[in-house]
């Protein structure tokens, strides 16, 4: 059977189940499966499959066609140029959380190697500490997607920093774990309901809560309502909830240092004010599609 009309076809099942991103997926599922992608495919226009082919490839589409997340049909998920495996028992990760991550690797190089920062915040402070190793924690960690990508680079960049990373969810810690010896990451893994668990302070307390507001859940897509874990999105009421609670043990826990939370769009006010409870200095940083999602206090 000519490949084209089978991807024809898978494209055509995902299209009629209205799934965002049709062509797109039936390409990453065909090079998942099969390993036929673009290139392959105009090298060779004429190229067949056979019907075991076939038929495990549109296994793969009709799964999609329910709105199962490609994460979940493929288990992976690429984030900040690494490799991490995905499943129901931790969100996916998506690249608006890269911008947390680069943030925090600004602040740890900023620090560690006294350079200075433009952004407003490291000029109106001295340095967190004149330690060599800072301390790192990073909260709701889920996959680790977070936590293993600052310590990866941070090693890549010959800085030498103390990771912990802290989950409710022993099965997302499961996957944690798995991601963090995929990646060759130092991180220590702690079960804990927030800082329940935590022993010690921290220079840098990097988060991305649950922050939806409980009410806007059902709404949202059908691959995210019914497929990623519902208490890594619920927010309660007003989507602030893990903020608050975040941040007032934060401010027992950090002498001197960063705070830096991942947001909703349409939370960098709220957010902020919470902060500047205990913040000397505040700021907002907006993703690629210019929406608010990063806040970044100096405490």
């Amino acid at each position: 059977m000519l490949f084209r009309d089978v991807i024809k076809d898978a494209i055509e099942v995902l299209e009629k189940e209205n799934i965002s991103d049709a062509v797109n997926d039936a390409w990453l599922l065909s090079e998942f499966e099969l390993g036929i992608n673009h290139q392959k495919y105009y090298m060779d226009m004429n190229m067949t499959i056979d019907d075991e082919q076939r038929k495990r490839y549109m296994e793969l589409v009709s799964k999609r066609a329910e709105h199962i997340p490609l994460q979940h049909i493929t288990g992976h998920q690429e984030f900040m140029g690494f490799d991490f495996l995905v499943n129901e028992h931790v969100l996916i990760p998506r690249q608006d959380t890269e911008l947390l991550v680069e943030k925090a690797i600004e602040i740890i190089e900023s620090e560690m190697l006294l350079n200075n920062s433009d952004d407003g915040i490291k000029n109106a402070h001295d340095r967190v500490s004149g330690i060599d190793r800072l301390r790192v924690l990073d909260m709701c960690t889920g996959s680790g997607c977070i936590a293993i990508s600052v310590k990866k680079i941070c090693e890549q960049k010959n800085m030498d920093i103390e990771m912990t990373a802290a989950d409710i969810s022993e099965k997302a810690l499961e996957t944690a774990n798995k991601n963090a010896k995929i990646n060759d990451a130092e991180v220590t893994f702690i079960q804990s309901d927030l800082f329940e668990n935590i022993d010690g302070d921290f220079d840098i307390i990097l988060s991305n809560p649950p922050y939806i507001p409980t009410k806007v859940i059902e709404g949202l897509e059908v691959e995210v309502k019914e497929h990623e874990p519902f208490n890594a999105l619920d927010g309660l009421e007003d989507g602030l909830h893990f903020y608050r609670l975040i941040t007032e043990e934060a401010s027992k826990r950090i002498k001197k240092g960063y705070i830096i939370y991942e947001i909703g769009y349409d939370q960098a006010n709220a957010v902020s004010d919470i902060l500047r409870n205990i913040a000397s200095c505040v700021k907002v940083y907006k993703d690629l599609a210019d929406n608010d999602r990063v806040v970044v206090a100096k405490i």
